[in-house]
């Protein structure tokens, strides 16, 4: 499905405020209600947008602790460590990234105890796991969701 520039003037608004109304998107693009509730719904439909999510700061749910994790998986169990990891609730996103079978996870704990806790009573003991690498977020300086275009 080709994109024009109205659909990613559409999507820009989007990622900037993913609670926009149909009304207002309409007064930016130029564009009637229906016009853009039909792009918008074409757009999902097509998995151009896959779906609409609030942007929440950690800091104010009492989640003090983001870990980054490079965790090393022997090939024939890369897929059922994925499954797991996808499954639990700490983990916030997780790739598959180029090299032998690494996956790059982000997970937010409210304290360094229950970091370890996971590390030690789940992710350690998954079968297939080589090697883990570990950082903790010291402070962020910039995040965005979204992609630009």
């Amino acid at each position: 499905m080709p994109i024009d520039d109205i659909d990613r003037h559409i999507i820009r608004l989007l990622n900037k405020d993913g609670r926009m109304s149909y009304t207002d998107l309409a007064k930016e693009v130029g564009l009637s209600r229906v016009a853009v509730q039909a792009r918008v719904a074409t757009l999902m439909e097509n998995g151009v947008i896959e779906r609409f999510s609030a942007v929440v700061n950690p800091e104010k749910l009492g989640i003090n602790v983001s870990g980054f994790f490079n965790v090393e998986v022997e090939p024939q169990h890369l897929y059922e460590v994925a499954s797991r990891l996808a499954d639990e609730p700490v983990v916030t996103s997780l790739y598959h990234m180029s090299g032998p079978s690494k996956l790059h996870m982000h997970a937010l704990f409210a304290n360094n105890q229950e970091m370890e806790a996971f590390l030690i009573g789940t992710l350690y003991k998954l079968e297939g796991v080589t090697s883990v690498d570990s950082q903790v977020l010291i402070t962020r300086y910039k995040s965005r969701m979204g992609m630009r275009l």
